[in-house]
């Protein structure tokens, strides 16, 4: 899933890169004109100079479009990535639950404490009173036999860090 704006950052990247196209090539052109007129109607003596400035800003430009090209690709290609990291975390989370044999309640609990969540922040967001939380996450923490919630982010941050796929 692209975020929000990838679109209309790729509209806007076209059309600054169309606008530059257009005048490089009005430059392109207009040297072009100034080099066949005769010696005595030149502007200036410098005809063949612009020519190759505004040739040189062509290309410039063509390669800026190239560059932001392959950016953008690359950028795709990173998202795709994160989005199997994304899914891989979500499959080891699950199997550790799984293998806990975590309720669906202690899974809700533990998934905020592996999210950062405070105790207070748990019970508000369950609907739940803090007591009923804290002993939630002691039987999460007794299940995966850690003391604390710093040990059971530590637990798949370890797996994770281990782990040939990550």
């Amino acid at each position: 899933m692209r975020p929000l704006g990838f679109r209309s950052r790729l509209r806007f990247v076209v059309s600054v890169t169309l606008l530059q196209v257009l005048a490089a090539g009005f430059f392109v052109a207009d040297s072009l004109v100034d080099t066949q007129l005769p010696p005595a109607q030149l502007p200036s003596d410098m005809s063949w100079l612009e020519a190759g400035i505004a040739a040189a800003l062509f290309g410039g430009v063509l390669l800026g479009a190239l560059q932001t090209r392959r950016l953008f690709i690359e950028a795709d290609e990173r998202e795709q990535v994160i989005t199997v990291a994304r899914g891989a975390i979500a499959e080891v989370i699950a199997q550790r639950f799984a293998e806990w044999a975590l309720t669906a309640a202690e899974s809700d609990v533990a998934l905020f404490a592996l999210k950062g969540c405070t105790i207070t922040e748990i019970s508000r967001m369950r609907g739940s009173a803090e007591g009923t939380v804290r002993a939630q996450l002691s039987q999460v923490y007794a299940k995966a036999g850690v003391s604390s919630q710093a040990l059971l982010m530590a637990t798949f941050f370890d797996e994770l860090i281990e782990s040939p796929t990550a």
